[in-house]
């Protein structure tokens, strides 16, 4: 379910990662040490098959309160096979750095995401605190958290990448016959992509470069598909139809940059929500958004992180003068550190946003009540787990707003506060997120199951739901989810299910073909479309009807015909083509974009132009009509 941190760790830690997103973590320590004490043991000293016992009785029964107990059995089932092949780290040895040494390494290519940037000043300030002969458990537990979290973010960024990869792959075999410089580039972005899909990791500028140059050339083929030279040789004006195909690629594309510009600057509208792209998402949702409002606000937002950035470092400034003015304390100590993490992390150009916010209510507690700092810093803590756990549940940020706010307000005047009443809230909250996921899951199960009963059609609408139905596969096996991921699975839920109800009614048109021209016929059509296949003899009848006398079309290469309707529109007189041409009607009505076969006279290749015609070549092989005619085929334009 969950990839498991390369390097070993405390075994009860297990559980408390894996079940985090349905139970406090506190909480589920504290089940745990309960436990522990019960059976006259220490939690560290928990084996596997005593945490097995203890899962299947006092987690499994807390965890009853917040989910429905079917979930709960699965969950419990699912953390007890990790536990059955997990590496315990050693008890009673002093924690190894070489855990967040591994990991900054193993995530150094992504030096820009939050978690890396953190991990390298918890990892900095841990060396110094362990040359000083200082306990650097919690610095090595919160780099531990923090691979785990790094962990899941490339799981789910791999499954985005590898989604991206199909769609790419798909629309090159529809620009490929264009031929040029940007298909070339285009064919090397994706060899890049796929190598790295294969190797996990992630290529964000590659997959956006490809992206931009699949836009411009999809923009161009509907374009020029649609825009013949009118008399005098000015280019005629789009049809209504072709318009909205080039304006529905425009947005498309663009909305994919706001998603990913929103998901980057993340850190920065949740420090400052006055930033946050509302007009642009109006724009987008009347489709009026363009890309150079995208690159406008992408300046913007660059510039203000700048600008945030130089604040809080000197924020820092102002903090580290007032904790040198303070008396020595185990308090202040811990506030030191966490100072020097934050040093670190912002000269690493990471925001520190919630980090700043913690350490000035960890000063203000020991100028002003030195005695109860311990105290306070410990519900501070707990406050800021609450809101770090909340961001990825649905709708419990903005539910435990009011009461995280009213709380710390309370700390601040020296006043006690009970985060077991938020963190009830939250698991609530959980509990309904869990049932969602089940949801979601039951759902994607539904539509690669039916997926797989309409796959033999070949038509475009059930390969790109064949697409979806990977990607929900993929979706399906991931653990615990971010609120992006979540929001993507709902995305490729709606769409999959949508693409499904076509496929559906697709399926339903074949039924009708079958009815009218035989098995046969519908076996050969489904087995050509958009796979270079050969129909043979399949297509029986088709290639036997009378040639439809057409006046002869000076314009268009050898071989070559237009083909509308089940009609033979220009090209000159032959006796196969009338057949082909009822063909293509029938290719037209399952949503078929390109047909090849061969038989007797040679091979045949039928690409649909755009507006619900056909361009129709034969030669001696398909290779041949590609090299010959294979720029015509694509565009309508003779070279």
């Amino acid at each position: 379910m969950t990839t498991p941190p390369a390097a070993p760790e405390a075994l009860y830690r297990l559980p408390v990662r894996l079940l985090g997103d349905l139970v406090s973590p506190r909480a589920l320590e504290r089940i745990l040490q309960d436990a522990a004490q019960a059976r006259g043991l220490s939690v560290q000293a928990l084996d596997a098959p005593t945490l097995e016992d203890i899962l299947k009785r006092e987690v499994f029964k807390r965890l009853q309160l917040s989910v429905p107990a079917a979930l709960a059995k699965r969950r419990v089932s699912d953390v007890i096979g990790e536990l059955l092949s997990a590496v315990p780290a050693p008890v009673g040895e002093a924690p190894d750095l070489g855990v967040l040494e591994d990991g900054a390494r193993r995530f150094s290519l992504y030096f820009d995401w939050p978690e890396a940037q953190r991990l390298r000043g918890v990892l900095g300030v841990a060396r110094q605190q362990q040359e000083a002969g200082q306990d650097v458990a919690p610095l090595v537990r919160e780099g531990q958290d923090l691979i785990a979290l790094m962990e899941r973010h490339l799981e789910e960024g791999l499954v985005t990448q590898g989604q991206d990869l199909a769609e790419l792959q798909a629309a090159f075999r529809r620009v490929q016959g264009m031929g040029g410089k940007d298909v070339r580039r285009l064919e090397s972005l994706i060899g890049q992509i796929e190598e790295a899909q294969g190797q996990g990791m992630l290529l964000p500028a590659e997959v956006e470069r490809a992206r931009t140059i699949t836009f411009t050339l999809r923009k161009l083929l509907e374009s020029s598909v649609v825009q013949p030279l009118a008399p005098g040789g000015a280019p005629a004006a789009l049809d209504p139809e072709a318009q909205a195909r080039v304006l529905a690629l425009e947005q498309e594309h663009v909305a994919r940059q706001l998603a990913d510009l929103i998901r980057e600057f993340e850190p920065l509208t949740r420090a400052r929500p006055d930033l946050e792209s509302r007009s642009l998402r109006e724009q987008q949702t009347a489709g009026t958004l363009t890309v150079g409002a995208v690159e406008a606000r992408r300046a913007e937002l660059e510039a203000a992180r700048s600008a945030l950035l130089a604040e809080q470092r000197a924020e820092l400034a102002g903090l580290e003068a007032r904790q040198s003015a303070l008396p020595e304390s185990p308090t202040l100590h811990e506030a030191r550190v966490a100072l020097d993490v934050l040093r670190l992390t912002l000269d690493g150009g990471g925001l520190a946003t919630d980090e700043l916010r913690d350490l000035h209510a960890t000063l203000a507690a020991l100028e002003a009540a030195p005695a109860n700092a311990a105290r306070l810093l410990e519900l501070q803590r707990s406050l800021a787990e609450v809101e770090r756990a909340a961001r990825d549940v649905p709708g419990a940020s903005a539910e435990l707003a009011p009461g995280l706010a009213a709380a710390r307000e309370a700390l601040a005047r020296g006043e006690d506060v009970d985060p077991e009443a938020l963190w009830r809230v939250l698991e609530r909250r959980m509990g309904e997120a869990a049932q969602q996921r089940q949801d979601f899951d039951a759902r994607a199960d539904h539509v690669i199951q039916e997926y797989d009963t309409l796959r033999h059609l070949a038509g475009e609408t059930t390969q790109k739901l064949g697409r979806l139905a990977d990607t929900l596969r993929a979706q399906r096996r991931l653990g615990a989810m971010s609120g992006s991921a979540r929001e993507r699975y709902a995305q490729t839920l709606e769409e999959a299910e949508a693409l499904l109800a076509e496929s559906r009614a697709e399926y339903q048109a074949a039924q009708e073909v079958t009815a009218s021209f035989g098995a046969d016929a519908l076996s050969g059509l489904l087995g050509v479309f958009d796979l270079g296949g050969s129909a043979g003899d399949s297509l029986g009848g088709f290639l036997t009807a009378e040639a439809v006398p057409v006046p002869p079309q000076p314009d268009l290469p050898d071989d070559t015909w237009l083909i509308r309707g089940g009609a033979v529109t220009a090209g000159r007189a032959d006796l196969a083509v009338g057949g082909v041409a009822a063909l293509l009607d029938q290719a037209t009505l399952l949503g078929a974009r390109s047909l090849r076969f061969e038989d007797e006279r040679g091979a045949w290749v039928a690409r649909e132009d755009g507006t619900g015609g056909w361009r129709l070549a034969r030669g001696p092989s398909a290779s041949a009509i590609e090299d010959r005619v294979g720029g015509w085929l694509t565009t309508g334009e003779a070279r």
